[in-house]
């Protein structure tokens, strides 16, 4: 076997740097993957950062439990290059997406089918080692999912962007065909979010976003309306043109963008939250009662889900998002492009 390349982080806030060492061999049950693509996500840079803003000084601090240096990536398109023993249909050769949510196997969450909320979980590239590398190791071949035609530079984002945008979605489950649906945020899972709704439900999205480049990518692809949460007519002319909202997508996770949901919604309405981007927010604790109204979070998929989502991409034959590949040595200035909010859809490594 060839040595394995990695861009790891081997210190919180500072830049990944490239280690090299010989590929774990897979035992047992587990499987190695040789990484065609892996898709870079916002989350990856709270990674690195080693922390989560929680508003104000407070935050959530994210960097213990993990062994540097450590290999962030987790939205990984491969192929099957060796696989233990045990692991039988991992046929090598064979072209894969993999599943990154995996559970302990043994608590309640995972019992339900519900491992990327498993507590003790081995989630690839956020507490185990993930995508930003030569090669992945993964516990076992049910992660593994079959995505032709597809591309990999598509179905690797599917496994993060895609299954967030998928899962928030389907919270909303016959809300959207009572009105429009609202999308705030339009990153890497905001723009796959606008691909399925087109794809699920009859009436086309609105959606926000305070870039006009990325209203003008939405509008470009489907999107009923776009408007712009940072001019102060919008929230009026969003209640003007809809009388209020009955189910609206944050994938801005904002004090900002949480004030603008909440603000809009009709009686009955939720907002489903899946941004991490931070900050405060607050509401008067009587508006849920008399709105009726709902604020749910959603953490990625299950792996259900994630079969589920490759399903109904290729029934409806949904066009992927824009993608710009990089080599995987530019890891770190994907990261800093993301970061000052110059990309557009999704970057994708290449190893």
């Amino acid at each position: 076997m060839s040595h394995m390349r990695r861009q790891s982080l081997v210190a919180y806030g500072q830049p990944l740097r490239e280690t090299v060492v010989d590929p774990p061999r897979p035992r047992g049950h587990e499987v190695l993957v040789r990484i065609e693509r892996c898709g870079v996500c916002h989350s990856d840079l709270h990674l690195q950062d080693g922390y989560f803003s929680l508003g104000g000084d407070k935050k959530l601090d994210v960097s213990a439990g993990r062994t540097l240096p450590f290999t962030l990536g987790h939205e990984i398109a491969g192929i099957v290059e060796a696989a233990g023993p045990e692991a039988d249909d991992a046929a090598v050769g064979r072209p894969v997406a993999v599943y990154p949510w995996i559970g302990c196997g043994k608590c309640a969450a995972c019992a339900g089918g519900e491992e990327n909320l498993c507590s003790h979980h081995r989630h690839l590239g956020i507490s185990v080692d993930g995508g930003f590398a030569t090669h992945v190791l993964v516990p076992h071949p049910r992660y593994l999912l079959d995505f032709a035609p597809l591309s990999p530079d598509f179905a690797g984002p599917l496994m993060c962007s895609g299954l967030t945008a998928y899962a928030a979605l389907k919270r909303h489950s016959s809300r959207p065909e009572r009105g429009p649906l609202l999308l705030i945020g339009l990153g890497g899972v905001g723009m796959m979010g606008l691909a399925l709704a087109r794809a699920l439900f009859q009436t086309p999205p609105i959606v926000a976003d305070i870039e006009a480049d990325k209203r003008e990518a939405a509008l470009a692809v489907g999107a009923a309306q776009a408007y712009d949460p940072s001019d102060p007519q919008a929230r009026k002319a969003i209640m003007t043109a809809t009388g209020g909202l009955l189910a609206v997508c944050d994938f801005v996770g904002s004090d900002r963008s949480l004030q603008l949901a909440t603000s809009l919604l009709a009686r009955g309405g939720k907002v489903v939250v899946t941004g991490l981007l931070g900050g405060n927010f607050s509401i008067a604790a009587a508006l849920f009662g008399i709105k009726a109204m709902t604020i749910e979070g959603t953490l990625t998929g299950t792996l259900d889900e994630a079969r589920e989502l490759l399903d109904l991409v290729r029934a409806k034959n949904i066009a992927p998002i824009p993608t710009r590949g990089r080599p995987l040595n530019e890891a770190q200035a994907a990261l800093d492009d993301l970061r000052a909010g110059r990309v557009v859809g999704r970057t994708v490594l290449s190893a």
